[in-house]
């Protein structure tokens, strides 16, 4: 935890002259995209397997239509199709998973107090609610999350059209392989039409999570956004 607080408060002092007051809130910017630079091959990987999930989709749908009332068969007739087939189901998730110690340590490291700094009128380590008390919605500190919350409003509309169009072009297959081979039919069309509204509850994790953490999770997301556009292009 400390060799991480060093990292952001010396990315501060270099960014300092350049933004000021706001130089650790900078510092997290940079921060996150340097983790999103060192997790790029991977994300490139996840894409390659999504776009080879999508090769498989009909094979997979003619599979589920075999063993509808067999789900332990079917899971087994699907791993085995992914196993010839040299993809694995898991390897969307990695990206994600990777970057949750980076996430849990900035949120630990402002609520703890071990480092403080400001994003023009919010303090790094208060949240939403706080900021509220300070000024209302549209106060100082209450505005900049307006704006992380229309950032992050955008880019999870971005991501809902995208799913969608992904689901219908796919002939109803879950972009990515989101929902486990084996999950009963019912289950599993209820599951395809809530995932996409999933990108929407960043907006709730933005709001309680200390600013710098909501910080981190605003840029992260955009660059998710922007990424598998470019790659699954």
């Amino acid at each position: 935890m400390s060799a991480f607080a060093t990292l952001v408060e010396q990315l501060a002092a270099l960014l300092q002259p350049l933004f000021h007051a706001s130089a650790t809130a900078a510092a997290i910017v940079v921060f996150t995209v340097l983790v999103r630079l060192a997790i790029h091959p991977l994300s490139r990987a996840a894409a390659r397997g999504q776009r080879a999930r999508a090769q498989l989709a009909p094979q997979v749908a003619a599979l589920r239509t075999k063993y509808r009332n067999d789900p332990e068969r079917l899971q087994r007739a699907v791993l085995e199709l992914h196993g010839k087939e040299k993809v694995s189901p898991l390897a969307g998730c990695l990206p994600s998973l990777l970057q949750l110690p980076a996430f849990l340590l900035m949120y630990h490291l402002f609520a703890g107090g071990s480092v403080s700094g400001t994003l023009l009128a919010a303090p790094l380590a208060g949240n939403w609610l706080s900021a509220i008390g300070q000024g209302g919605v549209f106060g100082p500190a209450g505005l900049v999350y307006v704006v992380l919350f229309l950032i992050v409003a955008a880019v999870a509309t971005f991501m809902y059209v995208r799913a969608k169009r992904q689901f219908a072009a796919s002939g109803g297959a879950v972009p990515g392989g989101a929902v486990p081979e084996g999950v009963p039919e019912g289950v599993s069309a209820g599951l395809t039409k809530a995932l996409p509204l999933l990108s929407f509850g960043t907006l709730i994790t933005v709001a309680v999570v200390p600013l710098a953490a909501a910080l981190y999770i605003t840029v992260s997301t955009a660059w998710t956004a922007a990424e598998r556009a470019l790659l699954t292009a």
